[in-house]
């Protein structure tokens, strides 16, 4: 909930004391709705997230969004109270959720420690299933009473889920204060990340980062195949968005081709990571040269394109019927960077000038045949060998 954009927003000729007042004495004009969170491995559903729907007085659908809802009753010293409103269903919600589920609840970090949310959390005990999300977009003066109460919460069972990372203030910092279970990555970051660069590295960055504090990041707003497929890659466990299911009532189940697709796709992801994990750098040699008795290379003509096979040093050559021995040239050579002009270009590649010193040719070469994601080591750019394929493993398992 984005309380603070809200407050911009708000329709100043509604009734807005009047529409609360309701929402309290008729609490069935607010509806909840439920947006799946799946497991994109096992492409399965891991848990829910709550979302809140409100009636107007006529009964149809409100036209405002929720957020102004909240960031109104906040304005007039009401958040807590509705807010609390969500939560205590929740809280009766878990008996109800499938097995092996979780349930997320929106719950603002400025609120959570006055008594209409601290009394109903306090008092029912086990919390297990339950995920309180903190928002960051509103700034919390003095963090101590909020860390204590995230302190109480994470002993009687819930987890801790940080909304919208990667938007609003000071985003690392409140990682850092809140230490999440779970980073949800803001709308704004997911949006197109398969064309985007920047965003990519940001999330690989936030990834990281959770990884170092033992946090689960989720993609939220994933909304086409090519935003799914770059946060397979990524190494991302969790993620929901319209493309994986739409909100709706207790308990959206995931469509089958969807969950086929996805389980397809990461086997894919994890069957590259595996190649990728083979593959080695090697220098590259002028015609005539050989490289040294421990080394293989990959012999190139003077405009630096590879030639037809690896250069082997004299009489060290594997035997190719050897099980496990035979290596192979990948095609995964780039195109070459003015400062690194020791590493191969494709064959259509213009020349590159003077040869280079063996040193330089076994310089990695920035930005290209980069692996992205936390199991992918990322090998550099340029001429590479790779083990044969028939030592690939199923990355399903087998």
């Amino acid at each position: 909930m984005d309380l603070t954009g809200s407050r911009l927003l708000l329709d100043a000729g509604a009734d807005w004391a009047a529409d609360l007042d309701r929402v309290f004495s008729r609490p069935d004009d607010l509806r909840l709705v439920f947006q799946p969170i799946v497991d994109v491995a096992q492409g399965r559903i891991a848990g829910y997230e709550t979302l809140a729907r409100f009636l107007d007085a006529d009964g149809a659908p409100s036209t405002r969004p929720p957020d102004q809802w909240f960031a109104a009753a906040d304005a007039r010293g009401l958040g807590a109270r509705l807010e609390a409103v969500v939560l205590e269903r929740c809280i009766r919600l878990r008996e109800d959720l499938p097995a092996n589920c979780f349930l997320t609840v929106n719950v603002s970090p400025h609120l959570i420690t006055s008594p209409e949310l601290a009394d109903p959390l306090l008092a029912a005990g086990d919390l297990s299933g339950l995920v309180i999300e903190f928002t960051e977009h509103e700034t919390v003066p003095n963090l101590k009473p909020l860390l204590d109460m995230r302190e109480v919460i994470l002993d009687r069972g819930a987890l801790v889920a940080l909304d919208d990372a990667g938007s609003g203030y000071s985003g690392l910092q409140q990682i850092t204060s809140f230490r999440p279970q779970m980073i949800k990555l803001d709308r704004a970051l997911v949006a197109g990340i398969d064309h985007d660069e920047v965003k990519l590295a940001l999330a690989e960055m936030l990834g990281e980062f959770g990884g170092r504090i033992d946090a689960w990041l989720l993609a939220e707003g994933v909304e086409t195949w090519g935003e799914m497929e770059a946060f397979l890659r990524l190494g991302v466990p969790l993620a929901q968005g319209w493309l994986l299911g739409r909100p709706g009532p207790p308990w959206v189940q995931l469509d089958a081709g969807v969950a086929a697709r996805l389980r397809q796709q990461y086997a894919r992801t994890g069957l590259a990571e595996e190649v990728v994990s083979l593959v080695e750098q090697v220098p590259l040699l002028d015609e005539g040269r050989v490289p040294a008795a421990d080394r293989i290379g990959v012999e190139v003509d003077r405009y630096r394109r590879r030639r037809a096979f690896p250069t082997w040093p004299s009489g060290s050559r594997p035997d190719r019927r050897s099980a496990g021995s035979t290596r192979s040239c990948a095609s995964t050579t780039s195109a070459p960077s003015p400062a690194s002009s020791g590493w191969s270009a494709s064959s259509s590649g213009s020349p590159s000038g003077a040869p280079a010193t063996e040193a330089e040719q076994d310089a990695p070469l920035p930005g290209s045949n980069r692996c992205r994601g936390r199991r992918c080591n990322g090998a550099a750019g340029g001429a590479t060998v790779s083990v044969s394929a028939h030592r690939r493993r199923d990355p399903t398992g087998g």
